[in-house]
């Protein structure tokens, strides 16, 4: 317990922009609803949590050294489930068609916060996760790992987003969600749409991350 509260005291400032950034969007989102009475978007909320997640287990790992591989690849397991959550937010931004024409910008306000909240947990967590491997398992080829982990990811949101599977479907659903990965692996033609959006978006969790990396956000962090 010492050494989490040690681990999560070096974090602060880190954990504090966070928060902050957490206590924005829902600040936002607590305004929209009082000025329009409408629970329109709620959902960011759950969504947030959700992205939270995983960056709570790389949190979690990194600060548990001493656990036992068998550990360590569950969680790392549960850690890959739950990851398309935090870079699903952005997909958010299909709602923008359902808000009615003055709330438009406000919305669009509302969502970009809760997305780039979102992409801060996504890029933190695969940061740590990364230190992880490479310390526990002599990762050696980070960039392939990089690009193996934006592209599950980008496959889970479309899952997410379009054939509307979530996280636990792995427990609950684990058939029907095979099959369909299946399907979209072993049928490409039939699925076109899958690839297309999982290629764009694995392009562009590319570039956020290659962004960051330039301005040494992640070094700092």
């Amino acid at each position: 317990m010492n050494s989490l509260k040690v681990f999560l005291f070096n974090r602060f400032n880190t954990l504090s922009i966070l928060t902050a950034s957490v206590g924005l969007s829902i600040f936002l989102l607590m305004l929209r609803i009082k000025l329009t009475h409408s629970f329109f978007l709620i959902f960011l909320v759950w969504n947030l949590f959700l992205a939270i997640i995983p960056y709570t287990i790389s949190l979690f790992l990194e600060s548990k050294p001493t656990l036992s591989k068998a550990k360590h690849l569950l969680y790392m397991g549960i850690w890959l489930a739950f990851l398309p959550n935090a870079p699903y937010i952005v997909t958010d931004f299909i709602h923008l068609r359902l808000s009615l024409n003055y709330m438009v910008c406000l919305d669009l306000v509302v969502i970009a916060s809760f997305a780039i909240t979102g992409l801060a947990f996504y890029f933190l967590s695969i940061n740590d996760m990364i230190k992880i491997l490479k310390k526990n398992y002599k990762l050696q080829n980070e960039k392939y790992m990089l690009f193996v982990i934006f592209l599950l990811s980008s496959f889970g949101v479309y899952l997410g987003r379009f054939l509307r599977y979530n996280s636990w479907e792995i427990i609950q659903n684990p058939i029907m969600l095979i099959t369909d990965i299946l399907s979209i692996i072993f049928f490409p033609k039939t699925h076109v749409g899958a690839w297309v959006f999982t290629i764009v978006f694995t392009c562009f969790l590319r570039v956020c991350h290659f962004i960051l990396l330039k301005s040494n956000y992640l070094k700092k962090l």
